[in-house]
């Protein structure tokens, strides 16, 4: 009998990893990067790296991906064992809260796209259908998350005096979340607002702030939305990086000097004068989104404090 696809790139894995060719805390391929180097589905390749998890060969870092484990691999558990923890997971823990804890984990190392009911099933030794009785579906599962994501980071017990500092306090929360967890970004939608109860937090929070002042009921809304959309905007640019890197394995630095000498070109073109004495004048840059987060909410807050007064 012929070995499984999935089974051949576990073996794979493992003799990287015992030949000193993946070393404790490298980053394993990522499931897409299996299912291309071997031709396979995702879903294959989504499998081998869940037996590798299941065994202790790898584990999940939030922001980094699948990366070898420290310690060496445990023997795979017996199956009357593994159906034993089957049944305690089922008995003595909140199974949702489970599961939406392991979904926000590959959310955060691999991006929201891997996130499906399989994947999720694997991570926790149950089988796909039985997350069914517990969520409906992946809508469900993703609004959870938020939610899940959004508790963990509270607005403070007492809202702080004047509108400015209610709102200036609530971005930097929502912005603290979005920039661990920048696969919000990719669930969350102005036009399609999710009806989760902690971002809704959010919004009691600021309607509060803002309900002694002149504003009418719409402007109110637009100040809502136009803060959010503000923290939803930068961190989206979060996600797309780690998607970059994920792609390319390249981070935005390195990616940045492959692009010089054509930058330079373009500026030196003459098409471009005052850009290219611009660049001159600027020098050496650090981009840095919390700076730019900081810079942009002040200012956002002082236009606003044009029309509430």
């Amino acid at each position: 009998m012929s070995t499984p696809p999935y089974a051949r790139i576990v073996a794979d894995i493992k003799r990287r990893i015992s030949e000193g060719r993946l070393r404790p805390g490298e980053r394993v391929p990522s499931t897409r990067q299996l299912a291309r180097d071997w031709n396979v589905a995702l879903a294959t390749a989504a499998k081998a790296l869940a037996v590798l998890a299941r065994e202790g060969v790898v584990t999940a870092e939030p922001r980094v991906g699948t990366v070898v484990a420290d310690r060496p691999a445990a023997p795979e558990a017996p199956a009357r064992q593994k159906a034993g923890q089957r049944a305690r997971i089922s008995g003595n823990e909140d199974v949702r809260e489970r599961i939406v804890r392991a979904a926000v984990a590959i959310a955060d190392a691999e991006g929201l796209s891997e996130v499906t009911m399989r994947r999720v099933a694997d991570r926790l030794g149950m089988a796909t259908m039985s997350l069914y009785r517990h969520v409906t579906g992946k809508d469900e599962l993703f609004l959870l998350m938020v939610d899940a994501v959004i508790e963990s980071f509270p607005l403070p017990p007492e809202r702080p005096d004047g509108w400015r500092a209610c709102l200036e306090t609530s971005a930097r929360v929502l912005w603290a979340a979005y920039h661990e967890h920048p696969w919000m970004a990719g669930v969350t939608s102005l036009h399609r607002p999710l009806a989760s109860p902690a971002l809704l937090q959010h919004s009691e929070w600021m309607m509060s702030a803002l309900a002694g002042t002149r504003l009418d009921p719409a402007t109110k809304m637009y100040v809502n939305i136009l803060l959010y959309s503000y923290v939803l905007a930068i961190a989206a640019n979060v996600e797309q990086e780690r998607q970059a890197h994920a792609a390319t394995g390249l981070t935005d630095e390195e990616w940045m000097s492959t692009q010089e000498e054509r930058i330079r070109a373009i500026s030196e073109s003459g098409t471009s004068p005052a850009f290219a004495a611009f660049l001159h004048e600027l020098g050496d840059f650090d981009f840095d989104l919390d700076h730019l987060f900081e810079f942009g909410l002040t200012r956002l807050l002082d236009g606003l404090a044009e029309v509430i007064g």
